[in-house]
């Protein structure tokens, strides 16, 4: 599986208390790393992290990414083979009632770990992760392209699209030299699901935290339109271009790659909560309450990527039909929310489940 690459490596992974840290994480340590986690606290209760105890089997690092002398003094000295950096502030909500937060987590604490890694300019390759939301978000009804313009309407989007701009600029300015011995890339998705998830105004998150409780979820545009993907989707892109700039050096060094699912994917919210409800034998109508309160604040009505940089270059495509997006997901809530302890073992199945449909279709990176 990724060629093997991971073994014994060790992996620096910002964020790893967060839904997606946590998923990479696991699989991380399912593939044999060594892995050295950095987050400033444990974002939500419940957490996936905490029920799956990983603090017990990592080096559990609690420090904030923008105190750049503490994150600065981890990498000199652990010096790490690979580097996720997946630390971001990344509800939309809140950066509206907390702009500051939002625009110093995403591009002083991204900034900082590019810093940290010139200054110790030890063999590594990092990938960096950013958001679909980085795009200037036009409303255009194809996906958006790696050289699409960067940028956005509301404070969330503006700090990932100025964190590209550093990024780019780091690259230029450090990395692409030939006296660095750090390569990088940009790593892009969005809309992802999956079990685990407890961040605020989230959809799934909603529904699922009503309906342990036997309540209805409150939904306020039931007819926006996403391209749904289970978290270990992207987490491979991930994890498959980290093996890429390993085997290739310089070759994919400061470029971005965007992570998504097949158009066949787009569901409504509606439509995603009511396949969901089946595996919950809910009656959706009688579990479901639209609202017509209006948002207050922006929200992008369309916002998909286009993935064939991924496909043509790193040989990535997405694994999980819709159907099994939505059985992976649902059936790690309930079993969740029916037997806790079992979170673990229900969490590796799926990766293992995963890896195995990947095998089936042949992907490169399961090699």
């Amino acid at each position: 599986m990724f060629a093997n690459i991971y073994r014994g490596k060790k992996i620096l992974l910002t964020g790893h208390t967060g839904f997606k840290g946590t998923w990479l994480t696991t699989w991380l340590l399912h593939l044999g790393a060594n892995v050295i986690g950095v987050s400033k606290d444990i974002p939500t209760n419940p957490s996936m992290f905490n029920i799956l105890k990983l603090s017990d089997k990592i080096q559990n690092v609690v420090l904030d990414i923008r105190n750049f002398k503490d994150i600065s003094k981890v990498i000199s000295d652990n010096k790490p083979d690979f580097v996720f950096h997946l630390a971001a502030q990344a509800i939309v909500s809140t950066s509206y009632t907390d702009p500051f937060e939002t625009i110093s987590s995403n591009t002083m604490g991204t900034t900082n770990i590019l810093e940290a890694l010139r200054i110790s300019n030890h063999q590594c390759k990092a990938i960096i992760i950013t958001s679909d939301k980085a795009y200037d978000n036009v409303e255009q009804i194809w996906g958006y392209k790696e050289n699409d313009q960067m940028g956005g309407k509301d404070i969330y989007s503006g700090s990932k699209g100025a964190a590209e701009l550093i990024i780019k600029s780091y690259f230029h300015s450090f990395f692409k030299l030939r006296e660095s011995n750090v390569c990088l890339a940009v790593a892009r998705a969005g809309n992802v699901i999956g079990g685990g998830d407890w961040a605020k105004d989230r959809i799934v998150v909603d529904a699922v935290l009503a309906w342990s409780k036997n309540k209805p979820v409150k939904v306020r545009n039931p007819q926006a339109t996403r391209p749904w993907q289970h978290v270990l989707e992207p987490l491979s892109g991930y994890l498959n271009l980290g093996k890429e700039l390993f085997f290739n050096n310089k070759k994919f060094n400061g470029e971005g790659f965007n992570f998504g699912p097949s158009s066949k994917q787009n569901r409504t919210v509606k439509q995603l909560l009511s396949d969901l409800s089946r595996y919950w034998d809910l009656d959706i109508n009688e579990k479901i309450i639209i609202v017509k309160d209006p948002i207050s604040f922006h929200e992008a009505t369309l916002l998909k990527l286009n993935c064939e940089k991924s496909l043509t270059l790193l040989n990535w495509r997405s694994v999980l039909d819709y159907k099994d997006t939505i059985r992976f997901t649902s059936e790690w809530y309930k079993n969740y929310y029916t037997e806790p302890n079992s979170a673990k073992i229900k969490t590796i199945n799926q990766i293992i489940e995963y890896e195995d449909f990947a095998k089936n279709k042949k992907l490169v990176w399961t090699e």
